[in-house]
This record gives C-alpha cells, structure tokens and sequence, in this order.
C-alpha cells in the first residue's frame, strides 16, 4: 500500500478510533479526547482534522519521521494516525503556550 492510500484510508475512516487507540495509549487517549471537547469536536473529527493539517503544514522533518515510524511499524495505518494525532496535539499545545506567553506582562 502507498502513502497516499494510507493517506486516504484514514481520511476516510476513524469511526472506531477509541476500539485500538483507547487500550494501545490510554494518555493519549484522554489526551485526544480533552483537547477535541475543548473544541467542541469529537474524537474522530479531532483525528481527521490531524490528518489535514500534517498533510498541509507538517515540514520535512515531520515527514521523514512519519515514514521512518511507518516502516518500523507492525501496523503503518496506526503509526501513521497516532503519530499525525501526536504531531497535531503538539502545535495546539505551542500555539497555545505562545498565546499564554504574549498575554504575560
């Protein structure tokens, strides 16, 4: 399988996130499902949106770890979407922090 249809596939699905991701990372599980309700999303659509923005923001560097981790991976469809989830989780925690150091006197 291609990335582009590893790609796809996870785009697509994400409906039974919490069966796999809930028991394999219950941290970021908790975590994931945190920072969607602050959002005013869900778990899946928090996935998916992760998805777009590694797609459309990530720089080299992310890619080439992504696709190291993929091809360390038993299951490259999960690497791909924890590491995407972890990516996404991290940016929101940077903007957040730098948001948090602007409004510091």
């Amino acid at each position: 399988m291609m990335l582009g249809d590893v790609l796809a596939a996870a785009q697509r699905s994400g409906a039974d996130i919490e069966t796999w991701l809930k028991p394999a990372d219950p941290d970021l599980w908790q975590t994931l499902n945190a920072q969607a309700a602050a959002g005013r999303e869900d778990a899946v659509t928090f996935a998916r949106a992760a998805i777009a923005d590694f797609s459309n923001r990530a720089g080299e560097e992310d890619w080439a770890m992504l696709v190291s981790r993929m091809r360390d991976a038993d299951d490259p469809g999960r690497a791909l979407l924890i590491t995407m989830i972890r990516w996404r989780l991290g940016i929101i925690r940077k903007e957040t922090s730098g948001a948090n150091e602007e409004m510091t006197p």
